[in-house]
């Protein structure tokens, strides 16, 4: 009768929360509980998904070569060619906003004999409106999804990796936008500085800049910490948006980790003050090296806008890569 009950008082969206933890729990706990010959069937089923994937992303190594050559009309350098194609979904949930899922495909094409610096990406989703952590890991509802293309001019000055994105994106009317990015990483005995500056249009967000300095301290083989600070300013809406944080990693096993983050967001209007308080755990497990891996992210938002009042939501992310 008592789990009845708990049945009845439980609401719809805490069943999916519920749901989904169960899930993930019973597939990790049925793993270490299978026989040896279900043991043998799943590494045989191991072996198929690996070499699928292995076919499928030759397949498209190989017509991306024949784009290549065709191009050139001939094989200039012996660089490897990097094509990939990534498909991943998301779902995310929170009490006020409910559920919603975004899956999405990236194609990142690349064409070595063309020319070494330069990347064309036929893709879903505008990968350079996506940056910081609020934004990626904190990300609370699905990505803008605009078919289009962007072509990348990469190129190392000294220590900075220097990138060039142009994108043009198919809708009506045709929009094209702009990103010039200067990244580098700094690193020493025990941690690594990771400072970053992007310049971008686009007509969404009009002119703008995004500004980080992150700081990763390796603690020891098992734990990291993790100094968080970034900020954009929008012109189109003369908003300044600012994300300080700190997050402890936590390497659980030789392909799964658990980082602990708190993160605090500040806006400039009406004045600049405290917007956002953000508590996450994050569990992220690499179930195939390159191919196959997802993260599940709880956290408990406070904003201002609903008086600071403690918002719990869960975002599941998985990824396949050919």
């Amino acid at each position: 009768m008592s789990l009845f009950f708990l049945h009845k008082t439980l609401n719809k969206q805490k069943k999916i929360i519920f749901g989904l933890m169960i899930f993930f729990f019973m597939v990790e706990v049925s793993a270490k509980g299978i026989s040896q010959q279900e043991e043998e069937d799943n590494e045989s089923l191991e072996e198929m998904f690996i070499e699928g994937d292995i076919a499928i992303s030759k397949w498209f190594d190989n017509i991306a070569e024949k784009i290549d050559l065709f191009i050139t009309r001939k094989k200039i350098t012996r660089r490897k060619n990097e094509t990939n194609v990534k498909l991943s979904n998301g779902t995310y949930y929170d009490k006020i906003s409910g559920l919603s899922n975004s899956p999405s495909i990236a194609v990142n094409l690349r064409l070595p004999n063309v020319e070494d610096y330069w990347n064309l990406k036929f893709t879903s989703v505008d990968e350079t409106k996506d940056k910081g952590v609020r934004k990626t890991q904190l990300r609370k509802g699905p990505q803008e999804r605009n078919l289009g293309a962007t072509v990348g001019l990469f190129q190392q000055l000294d220590d900075v990796n220097v990138t060039f994105q142009p994108r043009i994106e198919l809708r009506d009317p045709l929009s094209v936008g702009h990103s010039l990015n200067l990244e580098s990483v700094a690193e020493f005995k025990t941690y690594r500085v990771n400072p970053r500056l992007e310049f971008y249009a686009n007509p969404d967000k009009g002119t703008g800049i995004f500004h980080a300095l992150n700081y990763h301290f390796r603690l020891s083989k098992i734990y990291s910490f993790n100094i968080i600070y970034e900020g954009e300013y929008e012109d189109k809406k003369h908003l300044y948006s600012v994300t300080n944080g700190i997050s402890l990693g936590q390497a659980v096993t030789k392909k799964g980790s658990l980082s602990y983050g708190f993160y605090l967001g500040s806006i400039n209007r009406p004045n600049y003050r405290l917007d956002s308080c953000t508590l996450a755990i994050t569990w992220g497990h690499v179930i195939y090296n390159k191919i196959l891996d997802y993260s599940i992210t709880p956290q408990l938002n406070f904003e201002a806008v609903n008086n600071f009042t403690g918002i719990p939501g869960i975002s599941v992310n998985i990824s396949l890569n050919f």
